[in-house]
């Protein structure tokens, strides 16, 4: 049987040779096959059922082919692969420049002899043979021929696919017994064209002449009836069909089926899905309309067409709207709204005064008592014993009212309750300071000092002025809420202990930190309503990283009052930026760091106009803004006044008793 193979072999070799030698001219120099540049590489079977004189039969073979071939490195270039058990490349497809060099090569090739494993040889092929190192040029055609005398010993159908999708034309000969269903699993489409396999003598010139009339330029899709239903691509020796866009080829090969990318649901439109070849739009149902995505839909809102007249609120409906009113108000006709006034109404039970409010009531006091526990039901009151008045000294009480009065040397704050020097108001102060690389750990040494001097400068308390601390470079930190720390020993030991962050710098995200964390009431900023001054304090040595117009813009909208200082490379424009105005009084910048401390002396942040120095800004929390603060002053100045008098009063009576007893 082996014999058998054998032979068939030899005479395909022969056979091709003796029908290249009578169909063709004897090559020559002037009548070499014009192919155009092609890659092409002999995959030969050299497995130990192939006979010596057999092998010498196919190096034969392939010798007469190359001598029809225009061979060259801008023609065709051709490599030369054996395999059996293992996979051995005789010479690649950048080794020999001309003919006469393929010849020796060929002719020095050494047989495997052992067993036929050729799916490991079209693995070879495709990833070490037609490789740019090797030769393979880009855009030049790839061609494999694969001669084989039996069955392959390992799997060839995947790795030739893969071969064949990275633009391998592959084609597949077999002799005498070859497997025809492993030819077909190695050849290009169509097989028609791509798989020979021999049975007789007689038909073996079929190979030679097919392939070398492929080779040769023959361009198939004119030439041949392709049937292919919409384009036909040539190459060297085939060509396949490929379909126009939005059609998809059909399992024949040639004719092509329209994509209807809405039938198999490979869309993403909310509602409906027009299809066209290989493509879609989307579109809605009545009473929507499609987004600016062209993909999802909104019901159509007709409260926005402006012409509903609706006195309070329209509420849009699927083609349609109607009216609503606001709560505690109730509808007149089909677009006029109406307050229900409950109290006017007599539909309340309230003792004294009742208060309407849309819908709803509420039920208040006259002055002087307090509302009991049922909200319906008035007490008369002492403020001063029965409230929590806040009152840091004395609470003095007066018809449904009370105010706060201070011992002598000292002055009623702003929040009516505490009292204190004039050395500062009471303000809640948040310090953003740089912990960028650029800052250096001396330099922020210095930095910690500097805040601990603004520190000095205040009345810190919990009912006076609240200090926290935010670090930031490439994030924020919060390295001290408002609440934490309510003396100002316990915010410079605090101060000491931060560590240096490094990193970048941005200015820009501190500014966010602060305005929505820093200053919330959840963090220990004093409600809004208080009118408790909030300052920022922005320190920074260089530009930011990140924008900070936004922000430093809200904060400053926000009612914050920001003071920025700049050291070394800090940006002055950036600087005026987060600046509240007048800049001159918000607004510091020095080249060194050893400078700042005398910024730390000027920088009073709203202290007493004597201690300010006239570089800020600030707010004398001595002076009387409003009749409130004149009345608490000048009746806190009376009682004061009284109690010296009344001491007199008895001092001289006292020195009257004397004088009597002594007649």
């Amino acid at each position: 049987m082996m014999r058998m193979k054998m032979s068939a072999l030899c005479g395909f070799v022969l056979t091709t040779l003796l029908v290249l030698a009578s169909a063709r001219p004897k090559a020559g120099p002037e009548q070499k096959c014009k192919s155009g540049p092609v890659d092409l590489v002999f995959l030969i079977d050299s497995s130990r059922s192939v006979r010596p004189h057999e092998f010498e039969t196919m190096r034969k073979f392939m010798i007469d082919i190359l001598s029809t071939l225009d061979i060259g490195l801008n023609a065709t270039r051709v490599g030369v692969v054996q395999y059996s058990s293992q996979v051995r490349s005789e010479f690649s497809l950048k080794t020999h420049p001309g003919l006469d060099a393929m010849v020796k090569g060929i002719n020095e090739i050494i047989p495997l002899a052992q067993g036929t494993m050729t799916g490991l040889a079209i693995k070879y092929v495709m990833n070490s043979a037609f490789i740019d190192e090797e030769g393979d040029r880009p855009k030049v055609p790839n061609v494999a021929v694969i001669v084989t005398d039996g069955r392959p010993q390992d799997r060839v159908a995947e790795v030739a696919a893969e071969a064949r999708g990275k633009g391998i034309e592959i084609y597949a000969v077999g002799v005498a017994r070859a497997d025809m269903a492993s030819l077909r699993a190695m050849a290009s489409p169509p097989f028609e064209d791509h798989v020979f396999l021999v049975e007789s003598f007689d038909l073996i010139h079929q190979f030679g002449l097919q392939f070398q009339d492929k080779l040769c330029g023959v361009d198939l899709c004119l030439e041949s009836e392709h049937s292919c239903e919409h384009i036909c691509e040539s190459s060297p020796g085939s060509f396949h069909c490929l379909c126009l866009p939005g059609y998809t080829l059909r399992e024949d090969g040639k004719t092509c089926a329209a994509i209807d990318l809405c039938a198999e649901e490979r869309h993403d439109c909310e509602q409906i899905c027009v299809t066209s070849p290989g493509s879609f739009t989307c579109d809605c149902n009545k009473g929507f309309k499609l987004d600016e995505d062209k993909k999802s839909c909104t019901m159509i809102d007709y409260c926005s067409f402006g012409n509903h007249s609706c006195d309070h609120e329209c509420e849009g409906v699927l083609n349609g709207y109607f009216c609503r009113c606001h709560q505690g108000y109730r509808l007149l006709d089909a677009k006029r709204c109406e307050a229900i006034d409950l109290c006017a109404e007599g539909k309340d039970d309230c003792e004294q005064i009742c208060v309407s409010a849309r819908g709803v009531f509420t039920c208040d006091c006259n002055e002087g008592f307090k509302l009991n526990e049922d909200r319906k039901t008035c007490t008369n009151m002492d403020l001063c014993s029965s409230v929590q008045h806040g009152c840091e000294h004395q609470c003095v009480s007066t018809p449904g009212s009370f105010y706060c009065v201070c011992p002598e040397g000292q002055l009623l704050q702003e929040d009516g309750q505490s009292c204190g020097s004039c050395k500062s108001a009471n303000i809640d102060l948040v310090l953003l300071i740089d912990g960028s690389k650029s800052v250096r750990p001396q330099n922020f040494e210095l930095v910690k000092k500097f805040v601990n001097q603004v520190v000095d400068s205040l009345d810190v308390s919990a009912q006076g002025t609240r200090v926290g601390l935010v670090q930031y470079s490439s994030r924020v930190r919060t390295e001290f809420p408002l609440n934490r720390h309510h003396t100002a020993d316990e915010i410079k030991a605090a101060v000491m202990k931060v560590d240096y962050m490094e990193k970048g710098t941005m200015t820009g995200l501190a500014l966010k930190h602060m305005l929505e964390t820093s200053f919330s009431e959840a963090e220990g900023a004093r409600p809004a309503d208080r009118n408790i001054p909030r300052v920022g304090l922005v320190f920074t040595d260089g530009r930011s990283q990140d924008d900070i117009t936004e922000f430093a813009k809200k904060a400053k909208e926000a009612g914050i009052t920001m003071y920025a200082v700049g050291v070394g490379k800090a940006v002055e424009d950036e600087l005026r930026e987060i600046a509240s105005e007048p800049l001159e009084k918000h607004f510091y910048y020095t080249t060194d760091f050893s400078a700042i401390s005398t910024i730390a002396e000027n920088l009073k942040l709203n202290v007493c106009p004597a201690e300010s120095q006239g570089k800020i800004e600030v707010k004398d929390p001595c002076a009387c803004e409003s009749l409130v603060e004149f009345q608490q002053a000048t009746m806190s100045s009376l009682e004061q006044l009284t109690s010296k008098l009344s001491a007199m009063t008895a001092r001289l009576e006292q020195l009257e008793n004397q004088l009597l007893s002594r007649k």
